[in-house]
């Protein structure tokens, strides 16, 4: 399944593409669909054993197609409707953090464009709709004076808006693949302003160094950091999750993304080929955790 109706369609139309030419390269009978309406709007192949989710953004990572295809019988890849739901809720993801001793930024929460400066919070902050994914609708305040342009601007995309201290830092991301850490990957970026959607996806406004440039001490406590974020939020199977790392090598949970990007040259696939598997062997390995969900007889 690619696609779908979010904000994120169109880079999952490519994570997808690059799964099924993997899958088929293994031999694998594949099938194509896009859920672009969202629910009942498709309906799987006959005889489908399995659905590789390679949709991202709302449907796709809220736990929607999952409690879907929890009714079906079908088993899926990655995590379940719950567990999903949680992780596509940034405020969710950061209670479950709290809970867990997580480390994660300072924040509050926001529902109106009227509401005020907050008392006791300096700038710089960030902005970020509560529910998206990609850095969509993410916005950068560094004059108390942008707030309410900022904020009007973050809650076209959600109707709550996560505000959370700026860390100053290194940006760094893990992927998670059956709850274990793969190496740190480094987000450098090569042009001002924030790591937003355009960012992410415009060719030469970022680069990424996979393993990053950390001691053996600070790489252990954000791998750490990782998996404890994946567990808290009921993780299963694998997830990406993204970390700023601050200066004295503290590191910080921002958010986890349990259907993380799977072009080939998304930072998942590239840290599953440093820790020794290639593309479609990642892909063959998500789809066989799914299938010991399988209720089918052998």
């Amino acid at each position: 399944m690619l696609g779908g109706p979010s904000a994120e369609r169109e880079v999952s139309l490519r994570s997808g593409a690059s799964v099924a030419k993997a899958l088929r390269s293994l031999g694998h009978e594949v099938h194509e669909l896009d859920p672009k309406d969202g629910p009942g709007s498709w309906v799987l192949p006959p005889g489908t054993d399995v659905v590789f989710l390679a949709m991202h953004g709302t449907y796709g990572e809220d736990g929607t197609v999952q409690a879907e295809l929890e009714k079906l019988g079908v088993p899926y890849t990655g995590c379940g409707p719950e567990a999903s739901h949680i992780a596509f809720d940034k405020v969710l993801t950061k209670k479950r953090c709290l809970e867990a001793g997580v480390p994660t930024a300072r924040f509050a929460i926001f529902e109106s464009n009227k509401a005020s400066w907050p008392v006791g919070w300096n700038p710089p902050v960030v902005l970020k709709p509560v529910r998206q994914g990609s850095s969509v609708g993410l916005q950068i305040v560094d004059r108390v004076e942008d707030w309410s342009k900022s904020l009007t601007e973050a809650l076209r995309y959600d109707t709550q808006v996560l505000m959370e201290e700026k860390i100053e830092g290194r940006e760094t991301t893990v992927g998670i693949l059956e709850d274990k850490a793969l190496p740190v990957a480094e987000i450098i970026l090569l042009k001002k302003g924030p790591n937003d959607y355009k960012t992410k996806y415009t060719p030469g406004a970022s680069d990424k160094v996979c393993p990053a440039d950390f001691d053996a001490a600070t790489t252990a406590k954000i791998q750490a950091a990782a998996l404890g974020a994946f567990h808290a939020i009921g993780g299963r199977d694998y997830s990406r999750v993204d970390i700023m790392v601050r200066p004295n090598g503290d590191p910080v949970v921002l958010e986890v993304n349990n259907l993380p990007g799977m072009t080939d040259l998304s930072i998942l696939p590239s840290a599953a080929a440093i820790a020794g598997l290639s593309y479609p062997q990642l892909c063959q390995r998500m789809i066989e955790l799914a299938m010991k969900r399988s209720t089918k007889k052998k």
